[in-house]
């Protein structure tokens, strides 16, 4: 029998998505489900996205250009410097989703064994993207006793080895919600200059920053031209995680040039999902300004419920819309098993995400989970109740 890959063999399974099946086990037996394990908001996909596509009159469904139509890339700079941020139409490549962005750009700057930096925990994707492209992920590990705040300096310097070759952030961050500061950018920009590194910065969530704070782009930072990587994605902004577009964006022509040469590989982005993305950017400021009342409403709700339960911990993020959560148990992993496979309370349980999944670092957050706060308030009420009686229960 021909035998599979050891990359296939080493990437690792989704700790978001490896629930499912004990999620469908407990919906057919009667089980209502909340789901707090997937950041799929429930927040409406924009008016004007939707018309769009059906208001496309075309013959023939043909390929669009590799880079993206270049009436979405013109749109998207306008976008982009509305935003202060200084983006041509020459600095944009349109990806199939966020997650073939960062596929292009850990294949553009980092070759077979070497190593990328990540502060974690992170977008558990990532381990996967590394493993696929052959590299090795090197964590630098923030805690939540911090609120997941960027390590200090010495942290990531004593880590740079002959074979780094890049730091990758998620600003706000996925799992943690965690928002960094220009003066945590700029101490970035720092090391990254000095150690000749690639910056690459997974900044999807940029609209959903809180508290007054705003969001300071890899972008906006004076003289980091050649080392700074941005990605994106309309899949959070605009609600629209099915239309699977986003892009990559750099000032370095040479790291464009390279990055193209796996967008003409892969020959072009989805025609009908760019037509409602470049629609989408005519969402009017109303839109955000509701949705992220909306999502503060909801964290404020969430962390509060969950500071009532005894033995819990829990960041307050003022970014995304997810937060890590330490419970008082010794493997959430079978804690969030358990939930969907034995319990319930009134009929009904609660899916989360184990955190251990969200890093790389060996038995590190085995005790925490990550919840995205997706669903409304009332919903929000009903799943930490569920939480908090389980949590009763449950025999570690």
């Amino acid at each position: 029998m021909p035998k599979i890959s050891n990359k296939g063999i080493q990437m690792p399974e989704s700790p978001i998505r490896k629930l499912v099946p004990y999620a469908e086990g407990a919906k057919k037996r009667g089980t209502k489900v909340y789901h707090l394990n997937i950041g799929q908001p429930d927040i409406k996909t924009p008016e004007v996205a939707l018309q769009a596509v059906k208001d496309f009159d075309i013959k023939v469904l043909e390929y669009s250009h590799s880079a993206g139509f270049e009436s979405y890339r013109n749109k998207l700079s306008a976008y982009y410097k509305n935003q202060g941020l200084p983006v041509d139409t020459k600095d944009i490549i349109i990806t199939t989703g966020g997650s073939e962005a960062l596929m292009f750009a850990l294949g553009s700057t980092l070759d077979n064994g070497d190593e990328v930096i990540i502060p974690e925990p992170f977008y558990a994707n990532y381990n996967g993207f590394a493993t696929a492209s052959g590299v090795k992920v090197v964590p630098v590990i923030s805690g939540i006793e911090t609120g997941f705040a960027l390590p200090p300096m010495e942290a990531f310097e004593k880590l740079i080895t002959p074979k780094t070759k890049a730091i990758m952030i998620c600003n706000p961050g996925n799992p943690t919600g965690y928002l960094y500061s220009e003066a945590e950018i700029n101490k970035l920009a720092e090391i990254v200059k000095k150690h000749d590194l690639f910056l690459i910065a997974d900044e999807v969530y940029r609209e959903f920053a809180y508290d007054g704070l705003k969001h300071y782009s890899v972008l906006n930072v004076p003289g980091l031209e050649q080392h700074a990587i941005m990605i994106d994605s309309v899949s959070k902004r605009f609600s629209m995680c099915g239309a699977r577009i986003g892009c990559v964006v750099s000032k370095n022509e040479e790291f464009m040039a390279t990055a193209m040469k796996f967008a003409q590989a892969r020959l072009s982005p989805p025609t009908y999902a760019q037509v409602a993305s470049e629609a989408a950017l005519d969402t009017p400021q109303s839109y955000f300004d509701e949705v992220i009342t909306e999502y503060v409403d909801r964290r404020n709700t969430l962390v509060s419920e969950m500071q009532k339960i005894e033995g819990v911990t829990i960041a307050n993020p003022k970014g995304a819309f997810y937060c890590i959560a330490k419970l008082p148990v010794k493997n959430a992993d079978d804690f969030a098993q358990w939930l969907l496979e034995e319990y319930s309370f009134n009929g009904e349980t609660v899916m989360v995400a184990p955190a251990a999944g969200f890093y790389s670092t060996p038995g590190v957050g085995l005790d925490e989970i990550r919840i995205a706060y997706v669903l409304k308030k009332e919903d929000l009420i009903k799943s930490v109740q569920i939480l908090k009686e389980a949590l009763k229960v449950y025999k570690n």
